[in-house]
């Protein structure tokens, strides 16, 4: 994989981030999920419709920070980028997590496919 698709790839995620963050989350992802994406989050897995529609309608996050982030090519016109998020919203316990997306290029350019999100570990063990 290319350097600039990597960061393409990478940009994405900032992006959507940054759409969470302005109240812009249905635009972003009604262009970026695939018309067969799977989001699959600690609560269930959601199809692509109602994963924009929750986004759309759950609280802002106040800020986020996004560490480790690494991109593994799996092939042509396949990958994943994987990281950690630690994300606020105002008057939430902050929310740390793996978060995995896995694209596919298409003729419009990068699409996501899947989304997984998992609890940080320190999280989990801790209670917090």
């Amino acid at each position: 994989m290319r350097t600039q698709e990597e960061q393409e790839l990478v940009a994405l995620e900032r992006d959507g981030w940054e759409a969470l963050t302005s109240g812009h989350a249905r635009e972003f992802y009604d262009d970026v999920l695939a018309s067969e994406a799977v989001m699959v989050f600690p609560f269930g897995v959601m199809e692509r419709d109602d994963a924009i529609d929750g986004m759309a309608e759950s609280r802002r996050w106040q800020d986020y920070e996004l560490e480790d982030v690494t991109v593994h090519d799996l092939g042509e016109g396949l990958a994943v980028v994987a990281y950690r998020v630690r994300a606020r919203r105002v008057e939430e316990p902050p929310f740390e997590a793996m978060l995995s997306s896995t694209y596919v290029r298409s003729s419009d350019g990068w699409q996501m496919m899947l989304h997984q999100q998992s609890p940080s570990a320190v999280r989990v063990l801790s209670g917090r």
